[in-house]
């Protein structure tokens, strides 16, 4: 729209907080079908966190033209859904007996490596989220949790910044 006052919006699929929040998505829904059974109520509390996750940051993106502060908002619910997500993965180590790799765990550098692949998808990751091991499949999908959320972080700290510098739209 020529000469319009609302500002450029959308575009959330070259977020790279969106690409790791779709591939966290996909991945809950394998590891819940593999790894619970139903009738239990946690398969859809995970799924729709990762769900919210996700989709909070296309709904800020798309309010982002009229509202930074709206975008900060359902970034930040974005945000605190991944960290429910992450909490849910952990109850499930701990109830099952397994662990959480440390920061310096070979398969968390791993995770790492893949991570900074550039185009990086869910065929990137597949064959640790879909492992027959429900630790390794569980501590993927929490490593991929965890880029999102620093990710999520640092675009909030940049949406926070360009708000006060520049001010908003309401």
């Amino acid at each position: 729209m020529t000469g319009s006052f609302i500002s450029p919006h959308g575009g959330y699929h070259n977020l790279l907080s969106y690409q790791k929040a779709l591939i966290v998505y996909d991945a809950t829904v394998y590891f819940c079908d593999r790894f619970y059974h139903r009738p239990d109520r946690t398969i859809d509390r995970m799924v729709q966190a990762a769900r919210s996750g996700k989709q909070n940051i296309i709904e800020g993106s798309q309010a982002s033209g009229t509202s930074k502060e709206t975008e900060i908002r359902l970034t930040n619910v974005a945000r605190a859904s991944f960290e429910e997500l992450l909490d849910d993965y952990r109850d499930f180590l701990r109830v099952q007996g397994l662990q959480e790799w440390p920061p310096g765990h070979p398969y968390t550098k791993r995770l790492r490596e893949l991570n900074g692949q550039p185009g990086a998808d869910y065929e990137t990751f597949r064959k640790g989220i879909e492992h027959a091991d429900p630790e390794i499949s569980a501590n993927m999908v929490m490593g991929l949790i965890k880029v999102t959320t620093f990710l999520l972080d640092r675009q909030l700290q940049q949406l926070e910044q360009a708000f006060s510098e520049k001010g908003a739209l309401r």
